[in-house]
């Protein structure tokens, strides 16, 4: 390619928008001017705070208020997620300390059953003829 030859196709990939044409506002083919929320929807709206009572929310509610809403109700449920892990967490650690305390741990337990199951297997065997 020669570096006096023509403008456009050493610039393909930096080509301007042509003058006199004005961009087009970029619609989504999804977006509805009104949607009828169905009644999970509403409940939605209610737990997210966008209205705060049933009587309030419009008979039609556009798709970005709901998204929004979805989005904020799963915000919400991931933080409780998270503080309920943390709870259990912190739960499990006071047990097992408590656990360590009366001198109960896991091989403990596992051994003692396993001695169980040999003195019923032993008891079986005695037993049978």
């Amino acid at each position: 390619m020669s570096k006096g030859g023509d403008p456009m196709i050493s610039r393909r990939f930096c080509i301007k928008p042509q003058e006199g044409s004005e961009p087009q506002p970029s619609r989504s083919p999804l977006r509805v001017p009104g949607h009828k929320p169905t009644d999970w929807e509403k409940r939605f709206l209610l737990w997210a705070g966008n209205f705060k009572k049933t009587e309030d929310i419009p008979e039609t509610v556009s798709i970005e208020t709901i998204r929004a809403a979805k989005t904020t109700l799963r915000v919400k449920f991931s933080y409780v997620m998270m503080a309920l892990t943390i709870l259990g967490c912190i739960i499990m650690v006071i047990r097992g300390k408590q656990a360590i305390k009366r001198h109960e741990t896991l091989t403990s337990i596992n051994l003692e059953k396993k001695a169980q199951w040999r003195e019923e297997a032993a008891h079986a065997t005695s037993a049978k003829p």
